[in-house]
């Protein structure tokens, strides 16, 4: 266990020291270069194949992993009435949290007021934004899948998540008969996750060529230009984390507060890579240590991925009153209430939409009648403002799903925060290893 816990630390370091890195070379390549030249557009390409290969080999880890965990999880379960009853509670954390996130971005943005007097002029070109999809029929047509292999090959979340619905119940209820499947589901969980440890030695290297590339064509001096929006944007995201945790320790104690340390990792994946997929096995595996049942972390967090997206809640309401000051268009509080409701509907249904947040926003816009030209203004910003959102997506998700699981009772002894597990955790502590290392009430 020291080992492990030595190589955890170790690989947390060296994507620090990746970031690191790639800030400082993106910052040479941008001064030694002309802005926009061929040669820094190669080397900036080149630098991103890093983070790239990376995602896809992440990605390719993705579907499995979803549909092993989701169908172990249930078919653990034994009944539909906790399956309802989990499913019915992680919806009403995800409903309320969104409310606060929209809420709360609505609040900061009116309160700090950084677009106004900007008066800013649509230079850069928005692009085509899949905006004429983003309908409830579309929304509902593409919650089922017409085929679990084409929902696997797109990675989409809510498809596979409800086949494995599907299926972790029925193994449930043929029971004997269907238990060599749901071994095999388990078997598949472990192969997912040992794969994942082979591929998490190449994060530190993505994270290098992520920022080194990004940093390379737009500069720090693009922060310092939106530094305001920006500052005011991450210092809103903390609030929303100190809120988060605050509420979690209602349920948790204080073991919500450690739950900051457990994550670290994936945190740092889903901020440096802008990517909440990258995060995901190293999720689970975080809560595992931190003592959350797989049969829990495996159905709560899928259904969190598509339905409980705080920091991107928080950015689409935000942005948007951002847009509506800079063209100096004044908004009622009835009409800021009626888009906090628009934002809540429409934002559940943007899971598998190409630039999400942009979709929610510019429909937004064209309902309130401002300016869709206006996302053009948070283009230049809009990765960095996406890591940190990204990274807020990861933290909701993490506490909601602890929660949760203390909710119903089923949070068990934490391990060692720095520990990797080296197979997924039985549920209960006789079954399994939980309550090895740490003291009960950490």
């Amino acid at each position: 266990m020291g080992r492990q816990s030595t190589v955890a630390r170790r690989l947390t370091l060296f994507i620090l020291i990746g970031m690191v890195a790639g800030i400082v070379l993106g910052t040479v390549l941008n001064h030694a270069f002309p802005a926009g030249s061929k040669s820094l557009t190669d080397i900036a390409d080149t630098l991103k194949l890093l983070p790239e290969v990376f995602l896809r080999l992440i990605k390719m880890i993705i579907a499995p992993l979803i549909f092993a965990t989701l169908v172990t999880g249930i078919a653990s379960m034994g009944d539909s009435s906790a399956l309802g009853r989990i499913g019915g509670r992680a919806l009403a954390w995800f409903v309320t949290a969104s409310f606060v996130s929209i809420g709360l971005g609505l609040l900061l943005v009116n309160l700090f007021q950084p677009g106004h007097g900007l008066h800013f002029a649509a230079t850069t070109p928005v692009g085509e934004l899949a905006t004429a999809d983003f309908t409830l029929r579309h929304f509902v047509l593409g919650v089922f899948p017409t085929s679990v292999i084409d929902a696997m090959a797109q990675n989409n979340v809510l498809q596979i998540l409800v086949f494995s619905l599907f299926a972790g119940v029925a193994l449930s209820a043929i029971g004997e008969a269907g238990a060599p499947l749901v071994r095999g589901a388990e078997a598949l969980v472990e192969v997912m996750l040992t794969m994942t440890g082979y591929v998490m030695r190449a994060a530190p290297l993505a994270v290098f060529g992520a920022m080194a590339s990004v940093i390379a064509t737009r500069g720090l001096g693009i922060i310092v230009t939106y530094g305001v929006f920006v500052a005011e944007f991450y210092g809103g995201l903390l609030l929303l984390w100190v809120i988060l945790f605050t509420v979690g320790s209602v349920f948790l104690g204080r073991r919500a507060w450690l739950l900051a340390r457990y994550v670290r990792e994936p945190l740092l994946l889903a901020y440096s890579t802008a990517s909440s997929e990258s995060a995901l096995p190293r999720l689970f595996d975080a809560l595992d240590r931190f003592g959350v049942p797989r049969r829990i972390s495996g159905f709560v967090l899928p259904l969190g991925y598509s339905f409980n997206l705080d920091g991107s809640m928080m950015y689409t309401s935000f942005a948007t009153m951002f847009i509506a000051q800079a063209y100096a268009i004044p908004l009622s509080s009835g009409q800021q209430v009626a888009m906090l409701l628009t934002l809540m509907i429409s934002s559940k249904g943007i899971a598998g939409v190409p630039r999400a947040s942009l979709v929610v926003i510019a429909a937004t816009l064209t309902q309130f009648g401002l300016p869709v030209e206006g996302i053009a203004l948070l283009l230049g910003v809009d990765t960095f403002l996406d890591m940190g959102r990204t990274a807020t997506n990861v933290v909701g998700n993490a506490v909601a799903t602890a929660v949760i699981t203390k909710w119903e009772g089923m949070l068990q002894i934490p391990l060692d925060p720095d520990a990797e597990p080296a197979i997924p955790p039985h549920d209960t502590p006789e079954q399994g290893r939980r309550g090895l290392h740490l003291d009960p009430d950490a």
